[in-house]
């Protein structure tokens, strides 16, 4: 079952706002120098693009995606003044050797179907010194944000799609994968991060919405679905005022492209 996120708007509030979340502390991590050139791959709707252009003071950045769909909302962003957006593939990049000085992969990796080819492309891109960088949810160690939904969907019989490479978040492997791109100096880290809605419904329209459960959630019969909702309502815990906290947890990867000497 193919995962596609098609639908910018959409994947809007269902995966940018978390993916800005993982994104703060994320760059903090990098702590980049002002003036580099970014490319942003996989750059989907452009929720992290916009960050690199409000918080790095970037020379240039470029974002490809596969995606019209996602490339179309992410030129509505304000990063569009400066950032330009492509569609290709992260395993075969449409820029020349050594064209940037920073290439990103935010919640990517798992979605490429040979991850070491694709930060191959990644260090092939970036000058000697220049950063390679990732981070994805780690997805074998339950840290993805709708973990929860997906098991009472399994539980209800109801297929879920998973990443084509589903342990490439895993820290361990992403320090073999950057390693094996022969990058130098590569650390990981976790990141750990929480999201609060202001009503379950909040959260329940949002998922609604989910380019990866949309589908499945539109096929369920309706008191199937409306079991579901309440087992979700159920498991998801609120405070007084209503708001619901769901917890998170990524990993991260970056690595230095070697020099020449």
């Amino acid at each position: 079952m193919t995962i596609r996120f098609a639908d910018g708007a959409g994947y809007e509030p269902y995966m940018g706002t978390w993916s800005r979340l993982v994104g703060d502390t994320f760059l903090d991590w990098l702590a980049p120098a002002p003036g580099l050139r970014w490319l942003d791959v996989g750059c989907g709707n452009g929720a992290f693009t916009e960050m690199i252009v409000d918080r790095t003071a970037p020379a240039a950045v470029d974002g490809v995606d596969p995606a019209e769909g996602q490339l179309a909302f992410a030129r509505t962003r304000p990063a569009a003044r400066l950032a330009r957006f492509h569609q290709g593939d992260a395993m075969s990049l449409p820029f020349p050797d050594a064209a940037f000085d920073a290439a990103v992969m935010p919640l990517v990796i798992f979605f490429v179907p040979d991850p070491a080819v694709g930060v191959a492309e990644m260090a092939r891109v970036v000058r000697p010194g220049g950063v390679v960088a990732a981070y994805g949810w780690d997805m074998p160690g339950g840290g993805f944000p709708y973990q929860s939904l997906q098991d009472e969907m399994r539980a209800l019989g109801v297929p879920v799609s998973q990443p084509p490479s589903r342990d490439a978040s895993r820290l361990d492997v992403m320090q073999s994968l950057w390693t094996g791109a022969d990058l130098r100096d590569v650390e990981t880290r976790a990141i750990t991060v929480t999201r609060t809605y202001e009503t379950f419904d909040d959260y329940w329209t949002i998922i609604l919405r989910g380019p990866s459960v949309a589908p499945k959630l539109a096929g369920m019969p309706p008191d199937e679905l409306a079991f579901l909702k309440a087992r979700m309502r159920a498991r998801l815990s609120s405070d007084a005022e209503g708001r619901i906290t769901c917890k998170a947890r990524a990993n991260a990867v970056k690595g230095c492209v070697k020099r020449p000497y």
